[in-house]
């Protein structure tokens, strides 16, 4: 997974990519937190973030809130690096809008299962946003054979978005994932029967 990571000392975002990229992710680095609020903003943007909070031009801090403030078609996992380990810290980057916090130095072990634990959600994410676009597509496609349907009284044809009249098996068939099993009603039956005689 391509992974953003913002980071100003030189040192510590080498060590971060190393990381990562050993863990098999692709990474974008930035260098300060206008840069990587920028990156974070485009359509491509990696759904997952590593902030220093400590950054020029933008702190990590300031990025998330940035971010919440911009609407996003897709949800972005962040989570925070800092040297600052108070319990006030820790709730005013999450009050931000990060998702999760490493304090500095961080144990490697402890980076790798947090980032797993952000894919996670991220697939999840994924996950559920497909399972809306397919409901919301069902729901299209429902609508669309409520309302007024042009039918004719004789031939029981229905009139089309082009129209074109067609029978009515061939108009729901394409306008929903109804399926026809045919057979003749009693009624029917018994006509056809009188018919014979």
């Amino acid at each position: 997974m391509r992974i953003l990571i913002a980071e100003d000392d030189l040192v510590s975002r080498r060590v971060l990519e190393g990381s990562l990229v050993k863990w098999g992710h692709e990474v974008v680095a930035c260098s300060d937190g206008s840069e990587a609020c920028q990156a974070l903003q485009r359509e491509e943007a990696p759904r997952l973030a590593i902030l220093d909070w400590m950054m020029p031009k933008m702190d990590g801090v300031q990025v998330c809130r940035e971010l919440s403030r911009v609407p996003h078609p897709k949800s972005i996992y962040i989570i925070l690096l800092t040297a600052k380990g108070r319990r006030e810290d820790v709730v005013a980057g999450l009050q931000a809008g990060a998702n999760d916090y490493i304090t500095k130095p961080f144990c490697p072990e402890e980076l790798r299962a947090r980032v797993q634990v952000g894919l996670r959600i991220v697939e999840l994410q994924g996950n559920l946003a497909r399972r809306v676009e397919e409901l919301e597509a069902a729901l299209s496609r429902l609508k669309q054979l409520q309302g007024l349907l042009p039918i004719c009284s004789y031939c029981k044809k229905v009139r089309n978005d082009q129209n074109y009249w067609q029978q009515i098996e061939s108009y729901i068939t394409e306008h929903s994932d109804a399926r026809f099993s045919h057979s003749i009603c009693p009624v029917c039956l018994e006509k056809m029967e009188g018919s014979k005689r």
